[in-house]
Formats: C-alpha cells, structure tokens, sequence
C-alpha cells in the first residue's frame, strides 16, 4: 500500500529540489500540471524559497506555443495548450542549451492571448533554471521535451476545484478587459457576468479539461514529485521518486 499523502510546505519541496542539484550545474525543473492548478504562483515562491542558496531563474513554457496566426492556419485555434499547438523542439532546444551558455526563451502574453517579444526572458547559467507550464505532454509519437529535464514536479487537483479556478482567473481577465480594448478578453464584455461564467466554464470543459484528461495527466506517471493540491491552496506531498527509492 502506497503511504499516505502528507502535508507539503513550500520550503520542504525547495530542499527536494535543492537536494537534487550537483554543484556547477545547471538544474532544469520542470513544473506542470492542469491550466489554472497553480503553477505559475508556485514557480514564484519556489523561486523566493530557493534563492537563500543558489541562482534561480523561471521561465513560462507558454512563450513556446506557436503563434496565433500559425494555430488558425492549422485549424488548432481552439486547442491551444495541447501537445501538438507547441514547438517542443524549440522547448528542448532551450533546456539543453541553458546547460551551456545565455538563452532567451519567447514571452507570451496572458491579456492579448499571444506571443509577446517584449516579453522575452534571457537566462544565463543560473543554478536552477524552473521551467512552469505545459507541452511536457508526449506527442503522437510519444515524444517529450520531458526527457531533457533533471527534474519533473506535476501538480495534480480535484478537477471540480481547477475548474473553479480557471473560472476565477478568467473572470479577473474579463473584469480587467472593461476599459482595455487590446485585452484579448474584450470581445467577451458584450456578455453579462452570468453569462461570462458559464461561457468559461464551457471554455473548461471543452477545452481544458479535454486536454487535461487526453494529454496533460500522462505526465503525473513521468514526473519525478507528484504534489496534490487542496481546495485552500494547500499542498500534499503524493510522490518522490527518490523518497521512494529510499
């Protein structure tokens, strides 16, 4: 029988991670899950938790989706995020090369739904280099930028409690866009609040959840952490692969 979950504060996780690392270095952490589970908010006090000890760098895999105009031309406008809407060679060619010398990864946007060069981060040689996001998923081929990383953390959650989440998220886009006409979420201002709910929640269903059950859960079973996340925000500590193997 598996051991139980056990409860997870943000320093206890930065010392697993900080535990992994070999001296001159550089330590690539992928940090993945759901849309909306958190792990943007995560990457940052990880990055506040582990900079006592070591150089540490983030950076969003979003800036690895293609680019709008490339995912229309496509017909996969309204799958972004699924394994295929990335340029995952681009994303493995970054966690190779930030072993070796300055990279800069692509930025992207949250309010305009699309790659931002203003945006671009430039990393250079840091101790631990997070990496948070999606298309660490395999692809058809089974294929995963997941590979070249020491170290994978997937965030896992009730579905009911992401789905509020991503709802809340894109209701503050959607309050923000009101006097932000280059927000991509103004064309929704011409729906009511109830209204605005339940089209994200359709947007949840039918997109990410789909996404979320089709493709982002295969990597829970490569990642090296498995964390839970509660309702209140609240971590559990589900697996570590080398705890394990102790």
């Amino acid at each position: 029988m598996p051991p139980a979950p056990q409860a997870l504060e943000i320093s206890d996780l930065a010392s697993r991670i900080a535990a992994r690392r070999r001296v001159g270095e550089v330590q690539v952490v992928g940090l993945t899950g759901s849309v909306a589970v958190g792990k943007t908010t995560l990457a940052r006090s990880l990055v506040q938790s582990l900079s006592a000890d070591a150089t540490v760098a983030s950076v969003s895999t979003d800036g690895f989706l293609l680019p709008n105009a490339v995912l229309l031309e496509r017909g996969l406008g309204h799958r972004k995020g699924f394994p295929e809407t990335f340029d995952s060679e681009a994303l493995s060619a970054l966690i190779r090369g930030a072993r070796l010398g300055p990279v800069t990864a692509p930025g992207y946007s949250h309010v305009t739904y699309e790659i931002d060069p203003a945006l671009a981060v430039t990393v250079d040689r840091p101790d631990i280099l997070l990496l948070e996001g999606l298309g660490f998923a395999p692809d058809a081929a089974g294929v995963t930028p997941a590979r070249d990383l020491d170290l994978l953390v997937y965030i896992d959650a009730e579905e009911a409690d992401i789905e509020a989440w991503f709802v809340e998220r894109f209701m503050g886009f959607w309050r923000a866009a009101e006097n932000d006409p280059a927000s991509f979420y103004a064309q929704f201002r011409t729906m009511d609040e109830d209204q605005t709910v339940a089209f994200a929640r359709t947007v949840w269903t039918r997109i990410n959840l789909a996404n979320l059950r089709d493709h982002i859960v295969q990597v829970r079973d490569l990642a090296d952490i498995v964390l839970c996340k509660t309702r209140d925000h609240g971590l559990t500590l589900v697996r570590d692969s080398v705890s394990t193997r102790a």
